[in-house]
């Protein structure tokens, strides 16, 4: 009975050891096999350290390949208090290369941390003082390398592009709205240390930042630089209160050229105002168009045949009575008997008021609507405005009126230059775009391209190619006469807008605006041109607005490799202009009765010989009264 008590018990005892065995060898099993990860990690984190390396962001270039936006190698400043031997001397010395206050970088080598970022004096230091932190080899004081954002051209497309703060993080323009794709992932070097935070001579891990995806622009920098000359140059001039050019391809919605002043430095962003740096003119501001929003009424009126600009009359004697509201013309007793072509071309108020009555209050908001106004294009840009347009409800005549020449409601340059390149380029409204495609880093290889957005049909073919035909008139023969170039055929309307100040119109104080296009007969470029306010000159679209827009077109003939024609209309001259006369043909003609036809021409010839074979320029031309024409001898 004794010894039968025994052996249960010892029975008893090792199955109690061996299910502990057993479960001890399955917990091992366990962790060994399926939470080694999770312990090996956590172990790890006890005594590895990481020495940050930030990504690069992603570049932004033009349409061509040309950098816009890129990043410059700095060097910041990371201690490890667990490592520093003295920190009253190394807080003496990092203070006093830094120029910073010794408490604060005590406080920075004394923390309790296991990684302490010098913030912010230690950021993005020079190589200077980068060279003489690392000549003093002190413990726990490390250099690591930073990407810092950069922009070549400094103020060029400033607004567009934006800027990036400290942590190169984006806060306006593209480099906000893109910027989860220009933002990389960062890297470290990894090594570790004991349980004191001495470094331990172990391997160091690298791990290698991932850059940031690049951008590609729709953006043209040589069609950019020409425009930015040009604001500089009217700014100089004429002292505005702002100014802004915005230039698109009315085939696609891209966005060629956009910039404004006031503007700012992108690399020193901290340096202008909230209100400068916030405010992109080209899509933020909003005003009465003026002159330049008759466009609309015009494509409306095509459309709708309510008008037939070669044959109906219209007689201009000043002014037109809406209601109880006299609304004048801006010629002093009117432009008389005139075709409704020449109520185009003279920008003549009472005639486009009588286009609005004929087309009726709810079309031509109908048409208003379907260009666009009233509501954000969709530019793939931050701070973009409405515009504001009276409600159908609450417009009566005079607000039709006023509305048919632009007075009375407020829209963006955007707007208008997205609406006209649809009233010109064949009746389709596009959204307009800037960023064209997102590149791989490495390679540029297209990832993502964006393609041009069709939004509607506004208006036919047909009524287009009138648009185009009245607003080539405008500049022949009409307000837009400064902005005629020899040679090429651009269409465009002028505007002179006033401004609202505690509900009045203000006197002596207006917008000037020139809204154009070119080649007329097929539009591959809209250009408009706004100058708030200039001082010391007759304040009409036509005189400082218009010939702004010729210059940025002579550059763009040049950018585009614009052919010229022979097709275009004569322009009409009045006497303050220089005049051009079409050059004749003189090849095959003997020198005598060659120098006979180019009488009052300046002539260089080349070779010898009684007959010209060859003439420079070519016939057919326009070529400046009294010009230079070089002739070929055989």
């Amino acid at each position: 009975m004794f010894f039968s008590d025994v052996h249960t018990r010892i029975r008893f005892v090792f199955l109690v050891v061996l299910a502990i065995l057993l479960s001890i060898i399955l917990r091992v099993f366990y962790i060994q096999v399926f939470q080694y990860e999770k312990l090996s990690t956590l172990a790890e984190s006890l005594w590895s350290r990481e020495l940050p390396i930030t990504a690069d962001r992603g570049e932004i270039l033009d349409r061509n390949g040309k950098i816009l936006a890129t990043n410059i190698t700095t060097t910041s400043l990371v201690v490890i208090p667990n490592q520093i031997v003295d920190p009253e001397r190394t807080a003496r010395e990092l203070s006093n290369i830094l120029g910073s206050d010794y408490n604060d970088m005590f406080s920075h080598v004394t923390k309790k941390t296991s990684i302490e970022r010098v913030h912010p004096e230690g950021r993005q230091l020079s190589y200077d003082i980068a060279s003489k932190i690392d000549d003093l080899q002190l413990d726990g004081v490390y250099l690591v390398k930073e990407s810092k954002r950069f922009y070549p051209y400094g103020s060029v497309l400033a607004h567009a592009l934006g800027y990036v703060g400290i942590d190169n993080q984006g806060l306006s323009g593209l480099e906000l709205y893109y910027d989860s794709y220009l933002t990389g992932a960062n890297g470290a070097i990894k090594y570790f240390s004991d349980g004191k935070g001495n470094r331990l001579e172990l391997t160091e891990v690298y791990e290698e930042p991932q850059d940031g995806i690049n951008l590609q622009l729709t953006i043209d920098l040589d069609l950019q630089l020409a425009v930015e000359r040009e604001l500089d140059n009217v700014m100089s001039k004429y002292t505005p209160e702002r100014a802004l050019i915005l230039a698109m391809n009315p085939k696609t919605g891209e966005v060629l050229a956009m910039a404004s002043r006031p503007t700012f430095d992108s690399n020193r962003y901290q340096d202008s105002t909230s209100e400068v740096i916030n405010r992109n003119l080209p899509i933020w501001m909003t005003y009465e168009p003026g002159s330049t929003f008759k466009i609309m009424t015009l494509a409306a009126s095509m459309e709708e045949k309510t008008v037939n600009l070669f044959e109906d009359d219209y007689f201009d004697s000043g002014s037109i009575q809406v209601d109880s509201a006299r609304i004048h013309c801006w010629k002093h007793g009117g432009h008389g008997a005139q075709k409704f072509l020449n109520v185009v071309e003279n920008s003549c108020n009472p005639g486009f008021v009588v286009m609005g009555q004929k087309l009726g209050t709810e079309t031509l908001m109908k048409y208003i609507r379907n260009f666009g106004f009233g509501s954000k294009t969709g530019i793939d840009l931050n701070g973009e405005s409405n515009g504001i347009l009276f409600k159908l409800e609450k417009m009566g005549p005079v607000e039709l009126a006023t509305t048919s020449f632009g007075q009375g409601i407020s829209v963006t340059p955007i707007q208008q230059v997205t609406a006209v390149s649809a009233a010109v380029n064949g009746g389709n409204l596009y959204t307009p775009y800037i960023v064209k495609s997102m590149l791989e880093p490495e390679t540029n290889v297209i990832i993502q391209m964006n393609s041009p957005r069709f939004v509607r049909k506004v208006i036919s073919d047909e009524s287009s190619s009138l648009v185009r035909y009245a607003l080539e008139s405008v500049v022949a023969h009409g307000s837009g006469r400064n902005s005629y170039i020899e040679n090429y055929r651009i269409g465009g309307k002028t505007g002179t807008a006033q401004k609202v100040q505690n509900g009045v119109y203000m006197s002596g104080n207006y917008i000037l605006s020139f809204m154009g296009f070119m080649p007329a007969e097929d539009p591959e470029l809209v250009l408009y041109v706004s100058v708030d306010n200039p001082k010391g000159v007759v304040q009409y679209g036509g005189t400082v607005a218009a010939p702004i827009a010729k210059s940025v077109f002579q550059s763009a003939i040049e950018i585009f490799d614009f052919k010229p024609t022979k097709d275009g209309m004569e322009r009409e001259y009045n006497w303050l202009d220089t005049k051009y006369v079409i050059l004749p043909d003189v090849v095959g003609l003997d020198l005598k009765e060659a120098q006979k036809v180019l009488n009052g021409f300046h002539i260089e010839y080349s070779g010898e010989g009684e007959t010209v074979t060859y003439q420079s320029p070519k016939s057919g031309y326009y070529i400046k009264e009294g010009g230079t024409v070089k002739l070929l001898l055989n």
